[in-house]
C-alpha cells in the first residue's frame, strides 16, 4: 500500500455509445451534458465509476438509467486516456458500445435526460473526444457484423432481406450489390426464412426472415 501513495490518482469514467436502427439509418443516442465542464454541449451517455462498483457494472447501470433496459448487447470498446481529453480533471474513460432495438427504448427517459437519436452519418460535434469514440465503435461493429449475428439486436424479430441489407449498408457506410449480399447471406447459418410474407414493403410481398435463437 505504501508504494501506491507515490502515484497520482485519476478519475475513471464510463461512456456508453448506444446504437439503434430506425428509418433505414444507424443512429446514436446523445444528450445535452448537464454539468460542467461543457454544460449544455452535446455528449454521449456516461458517468463516473463508483467506489464499490466494477467498470462493467458501472456501464450496465448507466445504460439502464438512460434506456430502462437490462440484458442488452454491450461490449467494451477501448480506453481513452489522453492527458488533456477532459478540461475539468484527468479522466480516463472506458468506453462501451451497446446495440438496442429503438422500439424498446423508454421515451420518457429521453425527456428526463434530454436525450435524442441522431443519424450516425449526421453526427454533430460532441464534447471532448466523443466523436472519435463513435467512429471507432462504428468501425468495430462493421467488422463484427460480417461474421456474427449482432444485427439481431437492432432489427425487429421478423425482417426482409432488403431491410437487413439496409442495416449492413448503414453500419458499413457504403452500398452493397444486392446479388452479392444475398449470396453471402445465404451462406450464413444463423438466418432463416420464416415462410411468412411481408406485403407492406412491396406489391409482390417479400419473404420475412429471422435470426435463429
Amino acid at each position: 500500500m505504501t508504494a501506491y501513495k507515490s502515484y497520482p490518482k485519476f478519475f475513471v469514467s464510463v461512456d456508453c455509445i448506444i446504437f439503434g436502427f430506425k428509418d433505414g439509418c444507424l443512429k446514436v443516442l446523445i444528450h445535452q451534458r448537464p454539468y460542467e465542464p461543457g454544460m449544455g454541449e452535446l455528449s454521449l451517455i456516461g458517468g463516473f465509476v463508483q467506489k464499490n462498483e466494477s467498470v462493467d457494472a458501472s456501464a450496465k447501470r448507466i445504460l439502464r438509467d438512460f434506456t430502462g433496459l437490462d440484458n442488452v448487447y454491450m461490449q467494451q470498446l477501448a480506453a481513452f486516456g489522453e492527458v488533456e481529453r477532459d478540461p475539468g480533471e484527468r479522466v480516463i474513460s472506458v468506453v462501451y458500445y451497446a446495440l438496442i432495438n429503438v422500439d424498446n427504448y423508454d421515451t420518457q427517459l429521453a425527456e428526463i435526460h434530454n436525450a435524442k437519436w441522431v443519424d450516425v452519418d449526421d453526427l454533430p460535434a460532441l464534447c471532448f473526444d466523443h466523436n472519435d469514440m463513435v467512429q471507432k465503435a462504428r468501425h468495430m461493429i462493421g467488422e463484427i457484423i460480417k461474421n456474427e449475428p449482432i444485427g439481431s439486436n437492432l432489427l425487429p424479430r421478423y425482417f426482409t432481406l432488403s431491410l437487413l441489407q439496409t442495416l449492413y449498408e448503414s453500419i458499413l457506410g457504403t452500398s452493397i450489390d444486392k446479388r452479392n449480399f444475398r449470396r453471402a447471406i445465404s451462406e450464413k447459418d444463423y438466418i432463416q426464412a420464416t415462410g411468412m410474407i411481408d406485403k407492406e414493403s412491396s406489391r409482390r410481398g417479400a419473404t420475412l426472415y429471422r435470426f435463429k435463437k
